[in-house]
């Protein structure tokens, strides 16, 4: 892309800038970007500040061209160019040019910064905050690590957050962050948790949230649907994984998933019992717990797991084997897309 935007430049300088543009915002939405993040780079790539207000959402961001958040400015010009966020919908992203008429990098900004947003409200949020606590845009500035630490502590005085508040960064498999506050001693109660997978980072204080954040996503790449099929735990907290976080550095999610993966996908096929019975075996402190933990006799179990090494391709109980196994169906969920 950057070949591409460098010879376009040297034909059509406004074409060349409208590809970095593009290339820009691509690499912004594909690290989920929160919504600063993509006003910030509309302001910056503009020259000029760039704001959103989505009434509906309660979301107010306004950024300079140098980067800095600055929510109070002067009340929207008519003459700024603008983007709307849904069809037959009013202007929600400006860019606060006044000296001179829109350009074509200007169009592409707005169209581009417009689609990341949509995306970013889409997955975060479906109506306007019941409090400062519930608003997902403070809690983006909170955990984004890149926003001056001024104007974190801003938003955790927003949230009531006082400095040296201890909370913890919630990561869920819906992608909307979460900030739970108390229980600094010890993990929370599942009763304090919303539903489906969940990865609870540390607690820490306030402004180190995107530190807890880093951990709770990836504390949820090790969670489970708690299914037969997909069987594991709903809930993982980082503080809890130590050592085996770095498998996590080790499998792409989405990538093509390591051998041992892929022979449990193939055998899972065959024998539509084998997950849930496997993740029993090497979750329970022995073959008879495991056949009570899936319902059925010891005799049983002992054929499955005869089968289940017939399919694998090696043993599962030996020390060894276990160890392979339970490798195996980790990196299972590591490789999830």
């Amino acid at each position: 892309m950057r070949e591409l935007a460098g010879r376009l430049t040297a034909v059509d300088p406004d074409a060349g800038a409208a590809v970095q543009v593009i290339s820009y915002f691509d690499r912004l939405t594909e690290s989920r970007a929160g919504l600063e993040s993509l006003v910030r780079g509309a302001a910056v790539l503009a020259g000029c500040p760039a704001r959103l207000v989505d009434t509906g959402r309660g979301v107010r961001v306004r950024v300079g061209p140098d980067g800095v958040r600055v929510d109070d400015g002067p009340p929207a010009d008519a003459g700024w160019p603008a983007a709307v966020l849904e069809p037959g919908g009013g202007p929600a992203l400006w860019l606060e040019r006044t000296a001179s008429g829109p350009s074509v990098v200007d169009a592409v900004i707005l169209e581009r910064a417009a689609a990341a947003i949509r995306l970013v409200l889409d997955r975060t949020r479906g109506r306007a905050p019941l409090s400062p606590a519930d608003d997902p845009a403070l809690l983006e500035t909170l955990l984004d690590a890149t926003v001056p630490e001024p104007t974190r502590a801003h938003a955790a005085r927003r949230l009531r957050a006082a400095p040296g508040t201890l909370v913890r960064a919630l990561a869920s498999a819906d992608g909307r962050p979460r900030v739970l506050l108390g229980h600094p001693d010890a993990p929370p109660p599942e009763t304090a948790l919303p539903p489906g997978r969940l990865g609870v980072g540390p607690a820490v204080a306030v402004l180190d949230l995107p530190r807890s954040w880093a951990d709770a996503r990836t504390a949820l790449r090790f969670t489970a649907d708690g299914t037969a099929q997909d069987p594991g735990p709903r809930v993982v907290h980082a503080e809890e994984l130590g050592g085996v976080a770095l498998l996590a550095g080790l499998v792409a999610p989405g990538e093509r998933p390591p051998p041992d993966v892929r022979a449990l996908e193939a055998a899972a096929t065959a024998a539509p019992w084998l997950m849930a019975t496997l993740h029993a075996v090497v979750s329970t402190t022995s073959q008879r717990a495991a056949a009570a933990a899936v319902n059925v006799h010891h005799s049983t179990l002992q054929d499955r797991l005869t089968h289940a090494e017939q399919l694998l391709g090696w043993p599962l109980r030996t020390p060894e084997g276990r160890l392979r196994l339970h490798l195996a169906l980790t990196m299972r969920h590591l490789a999830r897309p």
